[in-house]
């Protein structure tokens, strides 16, 4: 079962993912696509537009006015998919000042004062569009007649740029720029500061550049700082492929810290996108860095209940426990939260102290110790001190534990149900998803197949009750990649390799190989190429594989290991293999590889013709998959145990365990563990009748193991499975033989031998495998 709570990592200065940027300490000038952004919202407020249009239209004015400005064409084509003729009015304005005279200019400003006098109009004086209005306004009316005409040499190589240039020679103007320094609000006078300002500008609004949509073309200003960085934030936390590329968003990240190094929220972007790529020492770096500079802003006061300098030391080294668990450095991390808990003791921060005992039981849980008390010990006191959160995921992370201890199924679904209704009442809706997820788990690990495909429908149909910004969907969490690799392992174990494909293609989708989850996908792919490949008998296909699954997986490649070395009759090393990996099991508590381990050491004895050896590590394999509810594999372990009695002369008695788990290999099973089950009911029922090829004898018993034979039949072709096919068609034969069915006996022996020249490997006999 997939752990999906242990990748939650608390963040004191992150609300809902959005970093709340400070001051980054740049100025608003008016620019040319300002303009742009007055034009529209002009034109919004005297036009007459239809009610959808005006609504798509009002969820752009933020955006447009706290985003990075834009190029002319990216500019119109956003505004044009919300409303054309508010486009074609804002593009016909721009035209008239472009060709005409900086008097048109001057006339557009002029008339900018209009709509705001009246109330009823978007762009009244205390509303969001009053103010940017009333803002670029005072902008304008500061500058000197020489920033005017800059201003205006500047619009006109912003319209020409994506426009053909008019036959008058204006288009052949030099690509002169806005001298954004001298349109700042409090610029009254050319200084020498001022001159400064003005070449790092104009070096950043060169041609080349005025179609980049990226921000990285020069200083920011305060809000457009701000909407960046809350944008990515938010990107990175609900849709990562919307967010830019790692080595892009690094670049902007770069530059924004060239310009004000002591930008705390930057940093920690930056810690964020070091995540991305495992990038151990810059994530560290920036993460550090952050708390540094959050440290000299000042902006931890006294109104935190503590000083800032103090509440920010132990939230760093809280972050910096979390960033160390995240790559496995188990010492690094103790010594992290050691640091933090007796700095949170020593400011009496009781909720710092409950953040720091839930990454205590974590770390314990995640270095295969039993923190079950601890874990219980955090929920209570995050009761107490009324912190739903964690209290939340101190319960799942119980019923997780208990799952991996064998407590009763009942109890830890009714803990679930009950943490559920927490989470609906406080909208939790990310522990909602990680609760589906879970419940998703659990019931594919007790074998329950329709349930794990309801949960997962559940989590997957559900609509978040986060708040949706930027048009995103939170649809990347682990939670979902989680459910979705269940799905694909649902589909291919009932053969449906096309949808199983599409599954992945849309992992790889959401979850590129860069990002955080894509093990995740990597390695369900693995298993399932593997076991297709195991299945249609080409095991030096499936070999390649498990260097691969071993680099994700190390104990999920050793048995796979185990199992090629097994199948190639290499049994003294696949029985080496199988002992270290049951004493490694053993010790970390990994039930089911246990159990799966002890099912092929047996098939070693079969080899050998130990059936009677094999019996005691059946029994102890059915003993713990009973007794952890694991109902899959106990029935698993049944259709061991019934060919090893069949092999051993008591078909009566194989025949009554198999009844015991025919009908839940039927109804939850695999397309394989079906046909397995089929052609053993249909050996047992001929070996309790007493069949005979010579002697034929109950053709009533004959016929049911031709109807069990022929749907087995059915699902090992779905599965391409040609050696069992092969054994199949081998007691087909030798039953329309029995009958004298000589036409049907002939079918059969042909398809036999068809198999069998194909295969150009010997029939190994029935008795050496189930």
């Amino acid at each position: 079962m997939a752990s999906v709570h242990e990748s939650l990592y608390f963040n004191p200065m992150m609300t809902n993912g959005v970093v709340h940027a400070n001051v980054f300490g740049t100025k608003d000038w008016v620019t040319p696509y300002k303009i742009s952004v007055l034009a529209l919202l002009y034109d919004m407020a005297v036009s007459k537009i239809s009610l959808p249009e005006r609504r798509r239209l009002n969820k752009l004015i933020l955006p447009l006015q706290q985003g990075p400005d834009q190029s002319l064409g990216h500019f119109l084509n956003t505004v044009d998919e919300c409303c054309p003729q508010t486009a074609y009015a804002v593009k016909l304005r721009l035209r008239e000042m472009a060709e005409g005279e900086l008097k048109d200019m001057e006339l557009f400003f002029s008339t900018l004062q209009t709509p705001l006098t009246a109330f009823e109009s978007e762009a009244y004086k205390t509303s969001v569009v009053g103010l940017f209005m009333r803002h670029m306004l005072l902008a304008y009316n500061k500058l000197s007649f020489s920033q005017v005409f800059k201003l205006y040499q500047s619009l006109l190589q912003y319209y020409y740029s994506p426009f053909p240039k008019p036959a008058d020679g204006r288009g052949g103007l030099p690509a002169l720029v806005a001298d954004d320094s001298d349109m700042d609000l409090t610029s009254t006078e050319d200084t020498v500061g001022d001159r400064m300002d003005k070449e790092e500008l104009d070096s950043s609004l060169d041609e080349s550049e005025l179609q980049n949509d990226s921000p990285s073309s020069g200083p920011l200003s305060q809000k457009q700082a701000e909407y960046f960085l809350a944008r990515q934030a938010y990107l990175l936390k609900n849709d990562e492929n919307k967010a830019l590329k790692p080595a892009e968003l690094q670049k902007e990240l770069n530059n924004m810290l060239k310009f004000n190094p002591d930008f705390s929220e930057a940093h920690y972007l930056n810690y964020l996108n070091s995540l991305r790529v495992q990038d151990i020492f810059l994530s560290a770096h920036s993460l550090l860095h952050y708390f540094d500079r959050l440290i000299l802003s000042g902006n931890e006061g006294k109104g935190n209940g503590d000083d800032g300098y103090g509440r920010s030391l132990r939230y760093a080294a809280l972050n910096l426990a979390s960033l160390h668990c995240r790559f496995g450095h188990y010492q690094q991390a103790d010594l992290a939260l050691q640091e933090a808990i007796r700095i949170a003791q020593e400011s009496n921060d009781h909720v710092c102290l409950q953040h720091c005992l839930s990454w205590l039981y974590t770390l314990e849980q995640m270095r295969g110790f039993d923190s079950s008390i601890l874990t219980e010990d955090s929920v209570t006191m995050a009761v107490h001190f009324c912190l739903p959160y964690l209290a939340s995921l101190g319960i799942q992370a119980l019923v997780q534990q208990g799952v991996t201890q064998g407590k009763v199924a009942h109890k830890l679904m009714d803990a679930l149900k009950d943490t559920d209704i927490l989470h609906w009442k406080h909208s939790l809706s990310e522990l909602i998803e990680i609760s589906l997820a879970q419940s998703t788990s659990i019931w594919r690990m007790y074998g329950k197949s329709t349930m794990a495909l309801q949960q997962a429908q559940l989590l997957l149909h559900m609509s978040s009750l986060e708040p949706v910004n930027f048009g995103v969907h939170q649809n990347n969490t682990e939670a979902f990649a989680v459910v979705l690799c269940h799905l694909a392992e649902l589909h291919a174990e009932q053969g449906l390799y096309s949808a199983v494909s599409e599954l992945l293609q849309h992992l790889k989708e959401q979850f590129p190989p860069h990002s955080q989850n894509a093990k995740l996908w990597m390695l369900c792919e693995l298993k399932i190429q593997f076991e297709r490949h195991m299945n249609e008998g080409k095991y030096h296909l499936a070999e390649p594989l498990i260097t691969a699954i071993c680099a994700l997986n190390k104990t999920e490649g050793l048995f796979r290991k185990a199992l090629v070395l097994k199948a190639l009759n290499r049994t003294s090393e696949a029985y080496s293999v199988l002992q270290w990996l049951q004493g490694h099991c053993e010790t970390t508590a990994k039930v089911e590889l246990v159990i799966r381990v002890l099912l092929v050491t047996a098939q070693l004895h079969w080899g050998s013709s130990g059936f009677s050896t094999a019996l005691p590590l059946l029994l102890q394999a059915l003993a713990r998959a009973q007794q952890h509810h694991l109902q899959a594999l106990a029935s698993e372990t049944i259709l061991h145990l019934t060919f090893t009695q069949l092999m051993l002369g008591v078909p009566e008695q194989a025949l009554n365990i198999l009844h015991e788990a025919i009908e839940t290999v039927l109804a939850h099973g695999s397309v394989m563990d079906k046909g397995r089950a089929l052609m053993l009911m249909a050996r047992c029922q001929l070996a309790a009748a007493g069949f005979s090829s010579d002697a034929p004898s109950h053709p009533d018993v004959v016929e049911q193991a031709m109807n069990s034979l022929k749907e087995a039949a059915t699902y090992f072709s779905r599965l391409n499975c040609k050696e069992r096919l092969r054994d199949v068609h081998y007691l087909q034969a030798k039953l329309h033989r029995s009958l004298g069915q000589t036409s049907q006996c002939n079918r059969s022996a042909m398809l036999f031998r068809l198999l069998d020249q194909e295969l150009q490997t010997p029939a190994p006999p029935l008795s050496m495998r189930l």
